[in-house]
């Protein structure tokens, strides 16, 4: 038995769902729906929405389709925060409604353009912090971001995930021998 699956879902107030062909969850921060798979039924009651199989060969889908809806219900609720780190000299960041310009080391700045959803806040010019509530739109802009510079594991320099743990690399040393 999926024990991701078993586990029941709160409901906070405020937020709706509407069981249909997805289940359709809306909240304070917005609505967002969920794809159920065949085999996989929900059942809401008193507060608490509980994701039930219809048999052992649904087993893998079980887990994911609870996961996806508790990220929903969390999405709509409270939202999601994505940070990251810009860290090299002359690299920082700049926002223009919704679109953010990086100055990264090379020839040109770069314009990325953010998708409905995501907001952008930027502090000191080198620490963003992306909020959504849309989980998975969230994580790709936040992983789109930090391939436009990743981390540099000789110079440590480059976007990475705030708390992230890179290793530093020796770089090769001096005088080539005979």
């Amino acid at each position: 038995m999926s024990r991701i699956g078993k586990k029941p879902i709160p409901l906070p107030s405020g937020v709706k769902i509407t069981v249909g062909e997805q289940l359709e969850v809306t909240g304070p921060k917005g609505k967002l729906l969920v794809p159920i798979p065949e085999g996989i039924t929900f059942e809401q009651t008193a507060g608490v929405l509980e994701v039930k199989r219809s048999g052992d060969e649904h087993a893998a889908l079980h887990g994911l389709t609870r996961a996806l809806a508790a990220n929903a219900v969390q999405g709509v609720s409270t939202g999601f925060v994505r940070e990251l780190d810009i860290v090299g000299i002359g690299y920082r960041a700049d926002i223009k409604g919704k679109v953010a310009i990086f100055t990264l080391g090379y020839s040109h700045p770069i314009e990325v353009l953010l998708p409905e959803g995501v907001d952008l806040k930027i502090d000191k010019q080198t620490h963003l912090v992306l909020s959504g509530h849309d989980r998975q739109l969230l994580g790709q802009v936040a992983a789109n971001i930090r391939a436009l510079r990743k981390p540099d594991p000789y110079k440590n320099k480059g976007i990475r995930y705030t708390g992230e743990a890179l290793r530093k690399k020796v770089g090769k040393t001096g005088a080539g021998g005979k």
